[in-house]
């Protein structure tokens, strides 16, 4: 059985499609180079402190057979995962004058339509990297008021892969995300609401490989 399993976990890498499901958890900076703008007039503000949060999400991956080099293997992902980075009550300064700001929900929704990934297969580990664009919906609320946004930034990953067996693997990995996001009309107020949006994260989870 032993012999068997060693064989298994150093066959040459091969081309497979793989499923997985992710949850960890999301860590942003404070929103920087924050922005407010009105009637073509704009002014800046101090950086806004952003809650950590729990993200969930999925994976839909495939690595080609074709494209590899020894035991590194070249392959393609999409992923979509949610986080909530509501926007504490804080004191801030906006174009000079300082008060407090309201806590603001925040949820935001990644789409990384197309992630290139190199993975290296060392028996049943597979250390992989990966880097595309993201996609990021987010939606700020407080009360009745919402304002939603689509900008693209970056997305990126580095993590490792441990094959249970030929079908099922474990992994963990390490997220950095960046965007500037930009809301009109912000909560019902017309004005335009910008800042640069960084996350880091570690998520974990299960895949099932075709």
């Amino acid at each position: 059985m032993g012999m068997f399993a060693l064989l298994l976990f150093s066959r040459p890498v091969q081309a497979e499609m793989y499923v997985a499901g992710q949850i960890g958890a999301h860590m942003p900076n404070d929103a920087s180079n924050v922005e407010y703008s009105a009637l073509g007039a704009s002014v800046g503000g101090s950086d806004l402190a952003l809650q950590n949060s729990l993200m969930y999400g999925a994976k839909l991956g495939y690595y080609f057979d074709s494209v590899k080099l020894g035991n590194l293997n070249l392959g393609i992902e999409t992923e979509v995962f949610n986080a909530t980075p509501h926007l504490k009550q804080q004191v801030a300064t906006i174009g000079g004058f300082t008060g407090t700001v309201e806590g603001l929900t925040n949820r935001v929704l990644t789409w990384a339509p197309v992630v290139v990934l190199v993975r290296y297969q060392a028996g049943a580990f597979e250390p992989y990297a990966g880097v595309g664009l993201g996609v990021f919906f987010s939606r700020l609320a407080l009360g009745n008021f919402s304002s939603s946004s689509t900008d693209v930034g970056l997305n990126t990953q580095v993590g490792i892969r441990y094959r249970v067996n030929p079908n099922l693997s474990l992994f963990t990995e390490w997220k950095y995300n960046y965007a500037n996001i930009s809301h009109s009309n912000f909560i019902g107020i017309p004005v335009d609401f910008s800042y640069n949006y960084n996350a880091h994260i570690v998520a974990g989870g299960i895949g099932y490989h075709f």
